[in-house]
């Protein structure tokens, strides 16, 4: 005889879509977004590759994979220029993915907190695509890669998550966290440690990945810099998005909307209430924070400080 607990058919997926539906419709939600896309294309392939393991086809999963990896050979990146984005996307199994997520997690949240999400999509993106970058140039130009370019290809976010660990670290470079048996470490020393135990691995069996990191973390740097300079580089990521995401909003009707006027002595002015910060009041906080903290904002600067987030 079995026992079993009462339960309404087809819950647990009706949850699992409503919780990735939700993730989505949230606003400023991008690092949970980024997260759930990832354990989202995990999930996917690592159950093709139970299925055709137990077809005997091994082999075709291979193939199949190898169309979202990017491989080192130019010649064979530019019949499949899109890994340059998939292949950031995928892992190599699951302790893989979980260091990973755990970082974007955890330097992710220092990112959007005084910069916003769409922040976070920005620097995991650009890391992932200058780690790949770099990659392919090292590889078909330096003697010590040339030799092994026919035959590796690459997968992992770790690239991207590295150009998210640098700009939290270049942003916050004091802000402080509490590691297992080190206790609180500014994320500036983090940052350095990580970056420098990839440089010294650039010469051992995964030099490829080790070299993505490289290229994501010069971007986190870079990527930082050029905003507090004034300069969003993630512009083109933004526009990109906002593009697609329109492709699947239905278009609001349009409304006629009239503007109520004042008169005063005569003539006539319009009030329009303005929220949006100068880049030059954004640069003065941002170096606020960098000397004092985020909690010796005023109000008013930090509501200025999230608006320029979003």
């Amino acid at each position: 005889m079995q026992y079993g607990r009462p339960y309404n058919s087809g819950a647990a997926g009706t949850g699992i879509l409503d919780t990735f539906k939700n993730a989505f419709s949230q606003p400023d939600n991008g690092l949970i977004q980024l997260i759930y896309i990832n354990i989202a294309v995990f999930v996917v392939f690592s159950l093709l590759h139970v299925l055709f393991y137990f077809m005997q086809a091994t082999g075709v999963y291979y193939t199949l994979e190898s169309y979202f990896l990017i491989p080192a050979s130019i010649h064979s990146f530019i019949r499949q220029p899109w890994s340059l984005i998939t292949y950031f996307f995928m892992h190599g199994g699951f302790m893989h993915i979980l260091f990973n997520m755990l970082f974007l997690y955890w330097f992710g949240l220092i990112i959007k907190e005084y910069l916003g999400g769409s922040k976070v999509i920005s620097l995991y993106v650009l890391g992932g695509i200058t780690g790949g970058l770099l990659y392919l140039f090292m590889y078909n130009l330096v003697p010590p890669f040339t030799q092994n370019v026919d035959s590796s290809a690459m997968l992992g976010a770790s690239g991207a998550v590295y150009a998210v660990v640098v700009g939290a670290a270049v942003l916050m470079p004091n802000y402080i966290m509490h590691l297992m048996f080190f206790g609180p470490v500014k994320i500036k020393y983090i940052a350095l440690v990580y970056v420098f135990i990839s440089l010294v691995n650039t010469t051992g069996a995964n030099a490829g990945g080790n070299l993505a990191h490289l290229g994501g973390a010069a971007m986190g740097y870079l990527y930082i810099k050029q905003l507090q300079a004034g300069n969003d580089l993630g512009r083109p990521v933004h526009w990109f998005l906002t593009f697609v995401k329109s492709l699947f909003k239905p278009q609001p009707k349009v409304k006629v909307s009239y503007k109520r006027s004042t008169k005063f002595s005569g003539t006539t002015s319009t009030t329009t209430k303005t929220t949006k910060a100068s880049q030059e009041e954004i640069d003065a906080i941002l170096d606020k924070i960098s000397q004092s903290g985020y909690e010796s904002l005023s109000a008013d600067e930090k509501q200025k400080l999230f608006n320029a987030g979003k």
